[in-house]
């Protein structure tokens, strides 16, 4: 016999939706991902946040706010200025 689920009911997504957290939820997972994979990046190059700082024409407390995963105000421009000194793109899409 085929027991079916009994916890049925809306999805993570929608109760983000329904509480009006969504988009705040998903910019913190989206800065989340970006700050590690800078750092992965830095680490995998060998650049100390002081040679990012530098070569992003940046302050290290700039770097620092970038890097940090819970700062989600981060503008697109110093993103990409990231990525290139690390030589690698951006990407974003809409989905």
């Amino acid at each position: 016999m085929i027991r079916k689920s009994q916890n049925r009911g809306s999805s993570f997504e929608e109760f983000l939706d329904s509480e009006g957290m969504a988009d705040e939820v998903n910019a913190a997972a989206i800065k989340r991902v970006l700050a590690w994979q800078l750092q992965e990046a830095m680490e995998q190059e060998k650049i100390s946040k002081n040679q990012m700082a530098k070569a992003m024409q940046t302050s290290r407390s700039q770097l620092d706010r970038i890097l940090d995963p819970d700062n989600s105000g981060i503008q697109l421009d110093t993103l990409i200025k990231a990525a290139h000194v690390l030589g690698r793109g951006l990407r974003i899409e809409l989905v």
